[in-house]
């Protein structure tokens, strides 16, 4: 099988992998007038005057915006918002297929955090929720601290949100799988960008104490000069102890090893070696990880971003549920609560069936959907972010 090939010719023969379709058949002009001119001019109006009917009568209540401006496309770097658009349009696939979300691409032909900043806020009438994609970090943080509860709807940013999510529930559950404490696991976390600085975000506030993070330049400590002000954030919550150095010295001891590099290879087994008994590696960089498994000798536990493996660590085990949930309650933003919530679902799917090879649901668990999707609407109730009660 030829995949690049395959893929390419499947693409250009479908045109484009989404669609719109009308909900009702239009089979006769009286049809047509109700649904469009005069009959839709009744539906404006009563807009008009109660601006939240809004979401009775369209399909905002449903719809999402996928918007990214290509700068930092899977493994692919700043290619642009046209060769962008497959991917956002694949996106959209699985929010339909695993969330029941209708979702459009919005590829955006800036890269100025301050613009695409006010063209969401511009846009957000239309769409009942944001999703933000492949925006290269540090502008990607920027975006989500401007808009997250200055709009009425939630925005969601999958490379932060849902790779922290699923990476922290594949670490509850090998932990578990291999009987060491939460709340005593050192973990190692190669790379932070987006993806890294998410899984640091969420394994601290599920309470993992000793976490370590590296840059290309080395350990992530509060003595550094050359740190952004996430970086900053990162160093507060992580390295309690100043150490500094290469990812080699990080891995000394360590019981978890998370690799949200971008650097296929990047990791060998002799540096799993330097970690504890029963280590976990977590190489998710795709489609090429930092070790591919079979390489990955002294590793008790090891999981890839890949479907070919076992333990697919995978964002499509959440944004799809977590949007459900956060439009079923019109949430008003993304908070850590939502966050915990949506990742001790996960966990608890799997929880009487954990062993090695199998720490994290499968993306087609038929029970992630529920489970998330009610976990989230739960947290936003709870929390006061919610704006109306499922039903």
């Amino acid at each position: 099988m030829n995949l690049a090939k395959e893929a390419l010719e499947l693409h250009k023969k479908l045109k484009g992998k989404i669609e719109i379709k009308s909900k009702h058949p239009v089979l006769t002009k009286e049809i047509l007038s109700l649904l469009y001119t005069p009959g839709v001019a009744e539906v404006s109006r009563e807009i008009a005057k109660h601006k939240e009917k809004v979401y009775e009568y369209t399909s905002k209540w449903n719809t999402v915006a996928i918007v990214t401006d290509g700068s930092r496309v899977l493994g692919l770097g700043n290619i642009g918002p046209e060769a962008a658009l497959p991917v956002m349009e694949g996106k959209a696939i699985l929010f339909k297929l695993f969330g029941q979300v209708d979702a459009f691409p919005l590829c955006l032909n800036t890269q100025k955090a301050e613009e695409i900043v006010e063209i969401i806020k511009n846009i957000s009438p239309s769409f009942g929720g944001i999703n933000l994609e492949d925006i290269d970090s540090p502008k990607c943080f920027e975006i989500v601290d401007r808009l997250n509860g200055s709009l009425d709807i939630p925005v969601y940013h999958d490379d932060q949100h849902g790779s922290g999510i699923v990476v922290a529930a594949g670490v509850i559950n090998s932990l578990k799988v291999v009987g060491k404490k939460l709340s005593e696991a050192r973990v190692v976390i190669a790379g932070a960008g987006s993806a890294g600085y998410g899984t640091a975000m969420m394994l601290h506030a599920i309470g993992i104490k000793n976490i370590l993070a590296v840059d290309s330049k080395g350990i992530i400590h509060s003595g550094r000069n050359d740190l952004n002000k996430y970086k900053q954030k990162l160093a507060s919550i992580s390295n309690k102890g100043h150490l500094e150095g290469s990812l080699s010295n990080a891995l000394d001891g360590a019981d978890v090893l998370i690799g949200a590099s971008g650097i296929a290879g990047l990791f060998k087994n002799e540096m799993i070696g330097k970690m504890s008994d029963d280590a976990i590696v977590f190489a998710l960089t795709n489609p090429t990880p930092e070790i591919m498994p079979e390489d990955a000798k002294d590793a008790a536990i090891i999981a890839t971003g890949r479907s070919d493996y076992p333990n697919q660590i995978n964002n499509v085990l959440a944004f799809p549920a977590v949007m459900r949930g956060l439009l079923d309650v019109r949430a008003k933003m993304v908070n850590d609560e939502i966050l915990i919530a949506s990742t001790y679902a996960l966990v608890d799917i799997v929880k009487d069936e954990l062993r090695m090879d199998y720490v994290i649901p499968l993306p087609t668990d038929e029970r992630i959907l529920p489970a998330v999707s009610k976990a989230v609407r739960d947290a936003a109730i709870k929390t006061g972010v919610a704006q109306v009660k499922h039903k």
